[in-house]
């Protein structure tokens, strides 16, 4: 399904060599935010109070949110089970125990809620942030080492490379931005991150195998020509891809809530890089790294030209 198509082919990488260097200054500047600034974790990597509060009806968590605000600016408010049960998470202040913290809470809450029960209450310790940051880490590092095998054997190692880099170019400049801003790096940012990451991928196999479907048909084209056709040719379905599900992201963004807010914002931001990364940073690295039709296209053998010819 084509929404248009572009007749002249654009000359994608002519401009490579000014934004791949655009690229790899925003990506050493996200590295240093990182190393320098750290990011904001929340409670689930911090530590802190976690408790669970049954009210009689439905509750509206937004409100609730906005009430315990003046408790702690880092809330987190959840339903779990039913409408009428909610988690409450916050990071507890030094000196202050999770009773304190529990009884100041059902304070503020009582006064618009008296019905409404604390039915546990128990503290999140740092161990269990750093669980959380180790297996995130882990994962995030099988699922590169899966998309290189599964690159490298569908296509060629030069394109596994580029596609790597690319993708850790998005996942790192995502983080970067969260380092930067100090948005709250919650555990919904970290699944948006390898989402993002996922996604990339998606968008640069889709572009190498254009490139090698035009390596067979473009056959006195070079390189460079074939890439640029190849992108060209990708453009309407990443027209109708991208506008689509940015539509579902910028959604969650403005009408999701506070729950949602940063896991849209990661992966708005993630798609964005996606498809300038798969166009400008994957299929360049690939040029970079000397891919050329033999790379992609067996030759044919003379043996097998023998049988062919009766």
């Amino acid at each position: 399904m084509e929404f248009f198509r572009i007749s002249k082919t654009i000359p994608f990488m002519k401009y490579r060599h000014i934004l791949n260097a655009i690229s790899v200054i925003t990506f050493v500047l996200a590295l240093f935010f990182i190393f320098t600034r750290g990011l904001s974790f929340s409670i689930e990597f911090t530590g802190g109070t976690q408790m669970e509060i049954h009210y009689p009806s439905a509750v509206n968590t937004e409100a609730v949110r906005e009430a315990l605000k003046p408790v702690s600016k880092e809330v987190l408010v959840q339903t779990f089970g039913t409408a009428s049960d909610i988690v409450v998470r916050m990071p507890t202040r030094p000196g202050q125990s999770s009773g304190d913290l529990a009884e100041e809470v059902m304070t503020v809450i009582h006064k618009t809620s008296p019905e409404a029960n604390l039915t546990r209450t128990e503290y999140v310790g740092p161990q269990v942030g750093e669980e959380l940051a180790r297996d995130g880490t882990t994962a995030l590092v099988i699922v590169v080492i899966g998309i290189m095998i599964y690159l490298a054997f569908r296509f060629e190692w030069k394109f596994s490379v580029a596609a790597i880099f690319a993708n850790l170019h998005d996942v790192f400049i995502v983080v970067g931005i969260f380092s930067l801003m100090q948005w709250e790096f919650s555990l919904p940012v970290l699944a948006a991150v390898l989402a993002v990451l996922g996604y990339s991928v998606n968008e640069s196999v889709i572009i190498f195998d254009r490139v090698r479907e035009h390596f067979r048909t473009m056959r006195r084209a070079d390189t460079i020509e074939v890439i640029n056709s190849a992108i060209t040719a990708t453009i309407s379905r990443t027209v109708i891809t991208h506008s689509s599900t940015l539509c579902m992201t910028l959604a969650m963004f403005f009408f999701g809530g506070p729950a949602l807010h940063y896991f849209a914002l990661a992966l708005t931001i993630g798609i964005c890089l996606g498809v300038y990364s798969s166009v400008f940073v994957a299929a360049a690295i690939a040029l970079y790294l000397g891919v050329k039709r033999e790379d992609l296209i067996k030759p044919v053998k003379k043996d097998e030209v023998d049988e062919m010819v009766p």
